[in-house]
């Protein structure tokens, strides 16, 4: 059993100075902000969110809000479920950032049969902005899912995050909640 040189690793830490962390100058701000956005995050758990700050929680709880669908729990299957029991997957963008909605990072034979069979709702977001939402027919996106199957294929390797263009929502999808309820 081989010994650390403990005399080294002592001197060296007494050394070393903590950096002084003050607080900014905002933090009472925060601290103002913080008990409303403890009542979002109880009302994101009622909805199924268990953290409103990943995974586009808080973003994910105003759709379900908006277009009155459930959140499913599970990370693995769709996204979300309409009264009737049909299900949805569910795609954010925030227009300032990117514009074209992620997919998988994962994408494989198995995903592509998830995505298949079921509709999709785009939610385009300008920072945490609702501005619209967008209902798509599974048969618009075949294009894509063919082309990236067809990669797969030819590959043999799953395909990082394909993307959807915002513009092909725009033009081919159904308009369900315009800019201007948004405000409402």
């Amino acid at each position: 059993m081989s010994r650390l040189p403990t005399t080294g690793l002592i001197v060296a830490a007494k050394k070393r100075r903590t950096p002084l962390f003050k607080f900014h100058v905002d933090k009472s701000q925060l601290d103002d902000l913080f008990p409303h956005l403890r009542e979002l995050q109880a009302l994101a758990v009622r909805h199924g969110i268990r953290d409103i700050f990943q995974d586009n929680g808080g973003k994910y709880l105003q759709l379900a809000l908006v277009t009155g669908l459930k959140l499913l729990a599970s990370r693995e299957g769709n996204d979300a479920v309409d009264e009737t029991g049909r299900e949805y997957e569910l795609k954010t963008l925030n227009v300032d950032v990117v514009t074209s909605f992620t997919t998988h990072h994962h994408l494989n034979p198995t995903i592509l049969k998830k995505y298949r069979r079921v509709d999709w709702v785009f939610a385009i977001y300008r920072g945490i902005e609702l501005e619209a939402v967008y209902y798509m027919p599974v048969e618009l996106l075949e294009p894509f899912f063919a082309k990236w199957e067809a990669k797969w294929l030819q590959d043999h390797k799953d395909i990082n995050n394909p993307k959807i263009p915002m513009k092909f929502v725009l033009e081919h999808g159904i308009k369900v909640f315009p800019a201007n309820e948004a405000a409402g």
